[in-house]
């Protein structure tokens, strides 16, 4: 018998042997059908985290100025700045070194625990961080706002549309730094506008911000406000109403660089 016919006897002799259980086997009770389960639902899918792509760059240069290299883009930005805030005020508070490179480092560590004030594109504020009382009742003073007074004084003073476009100028340069910062399929863009997101959103501390001092540094006495992040802790210190016209700022901005060309 071939191999075929085997197999087709085999199977009959196993439908045959089915079918004679089934029609000999005892009586049963009725089994009640069993309730169907309604399977939950699928949790939805994550959302992708929100991309924004870098603002339309304009230059009615012809033919177009060309960027320079990173390397030496200092003087070519420095310039551009001091067009919208000012030679005087260029000087004063922009570190000309690095600046593309320092200004994408810090962004990016802004909502992280610290950043390095040696890679600030800013020069430092100045002074002593003001405060009042000791021990249990020491806190930041109100005078302290003065130290950041003439920051954000300069900062309302800015045109949001022509510091973009600048910006969206020299955008190559910033992704670049960016890229070479260690995120190779990153968008400095969507990373700004994701920081600046982050520090709208902070809180606003009631005054007066209690301080402890565990070792050398002062703290805030609050586990909460201490655990926030290093742009936020900036708000923190220059008060709550020069932060707020920070945030009006920063707002203004953002709407200029999600806007579509």
């Amino acid at each position: 018998m071939g191999t075929n016919r085997v197999v087709f006897a085999v199977a009959v002799v196993v439908a045959l042997g089915a079918a004679a259980w089934y029609l000999l086997k005892p009586a049963a009770p009725p089994v009640p059908a069993p309730v169907a389960k309604v399977a939950p639902a699928p949790a939805p899918a994550p959302e992708p985290p929100a991309h924004f792509p870098a603002p339309e760059a304009k230059d009615e240069t012809t033919p177009p100025t060309p960027l320079p290299a990173l390397d030496e883009s200092d003087g070519t930005l420095l310039a551009a700045l001091a067009g919208i805030l000012g030679r005087e005020a260029a000087g004063r508070f922009l570190v000309p070194e690095r600046l593309v490179r320092n200004i994408v480092v810090t962004v990016d560590n802004l909502p992280r625990k610290t950043f390095a004030m040696r890679l600030s594109p800013l020069k430092p504020v100045g002074g002593l961080l003001a405060t009042t009382g000791k021990e249990a009742s020491l806190a930041i003073a109100p005078e302290n706002a003065a130290r950041y007074a003439p920051w954000v004084a300069l900062l309302e003073k800015v045109d949001a549309a022509r510091l973009v476009a600048v910006y969206a100028r020299a955008y190559p340069l910033f992704q670049q730094a960016y890229v070479e910062l260690g995120y190779p399929d990153g968008h400095f863009n969507t990373r700004l506008v994701q920081v600046i997101d982050h520090l709208l959103a902070a809180p606003e501390p009631a005054a007066p911000l209690r301080l402890v001092v565990p070792h050398v540094l002062a703290e805030y006495a609050d586990p909460a406000l201490e655990a926030e992040s290093a742009g936020r802790k900036v708000l923190f210190r220059m008060g709550n109403a020069n932060a707020a016209k920070v945030k009006s700022k920063l707002a203004e901005l953002r709407a200029a660089l999600v806007r579509a060309p």
